[in-house]
């Protein structure tokens, strides 16, 4: 697969603006105003947030990359779980801040706020984490409820480091590369992961809005894809057993130099874990009838 990199440590890989040539000079992800989080195999940091293939829009192959305006996905799930938007306060720090304010606030644990939380391991093997605990506190501190949230990219196969050596030697100038994405990890991985998670909450008497699994919006066409469509699976309200899909696209049509580009909600999408586990033990989306019989059938008539 030809791809191009896209988005280069926060910024539209053409973006010459003096911002985005100094974060890439120093290594840093403007979304969460630090070094960036991915490396290379020689130890220098990636940088790269996007590709684009050659005959549809960008994939974002960074999770890091959904973290875009202030945690903007944290914000949506807070407000569709919880019915408003509410304070968004790192662990523990949450119980000082309703008491002393006397309203609530959601107490988040996750990477670089209160820490991520351990699920229990699985018949005693593999190490499971929830990437985001989003919990309302009452005003007194005492816990109302929580949900969880997991944040899925994609990972990248091939190469993209002569393209990504290219933008930094040649003055932001594109190059290709051959660079694709692991999508047989939606099947392998990703879903998986979200039936086991999706289970050990629903068993949770205080998680009574589910799961909630962003992505970027091809992954989202991806699974939704593999658990055979959309249409397939029956719409739940939030309950206790539900996943909610929210997918996110990078809104490229509204580029500004020195700005990253912003992220777009798609589709959300609510249903139960157990239509998803269903549905995934499934075959998935079929071939035609009888198609290995008309393959047979046309490779015998080229013969003859």
């Amino acid at each position: 697969m030809s791809t191009t990199i896209f988005e280069f440590y926060g910024y539209q890989s053409t973006d010459q603006s003096p911002i985005a040539l100094e974060h890439a000079r120093d290594g840093r992800c403007p979304f969460i105003l630090d070094t960036c989080e991915k490396t290379l195999r020689n130890g220098e940091t990636s940088g790269v947030c996007s590709l684009k293939p050659a005959t549809s829009g960008p994939v974002i192959c960074c999770p890091i990359r959904l973290y875009a305006d202030n945690y903007r996905i944290l914000k949506d799930v807070c407000k569709l779980a919880f019915g408003q938007h509410l304070p968004l306060v790192p662990g523990a720090a949450a119980v000082y801040k309703a008491k002393r304010g006397g309203s609530s606030v959601v107490s988040v644990f996750g990477k670089r706020w209160g820490g991520e939380l351990r699920l229990p391991q699985r018949q005693g093997r593999g190490s499971y984490f929830v990437d985001w605990i989003l919990a309302r506190l009452e005003p007194d501190g005492s816990l109302a409820e929580f949900v969880a949230v997991e944040v899925q990219s994609i990972d990248t196969t091939g190469n993209y480091q002569d393209s990504r050596r290219h933008l930094l030697e040649s003055g932001r100038r594109v190059a290709k590369a051959t660079a694709g994405f692991n999508w047989e990890n939606v099947s392998k991985r990703i879903l998986p992961q979200i039936i086991y998670k999706g289970n050990v909450l629903q068993r949770e008497e205080l998680c009574q809005k589910g799961l909630f699994f962003v992505t970027p919006s091809p992954v989202y066409a991806k699974v939704m894809q593999r658990l055979g469509g959309a249409d397939g699976l029956l719409p739940y309200p939030l309950q206790s057993s539900s996943i909610t899909f929210m997918a996110y696209d990078i809104d490229y049509n509204n580029a500004q130099p020195g700005k990253p580009l912003q992220l777009e909600q798609s589709d959300v999408f609510t249903t139960n874990i157990g239509q998803v586990a269903q549905a995934f033990a499934g075959p998935g989306v079929m071939p035609p009838k009888d198609c290995y019989r008309e393959a047979i059938k046309q490779a015998l008539g080229a013969v003859a």
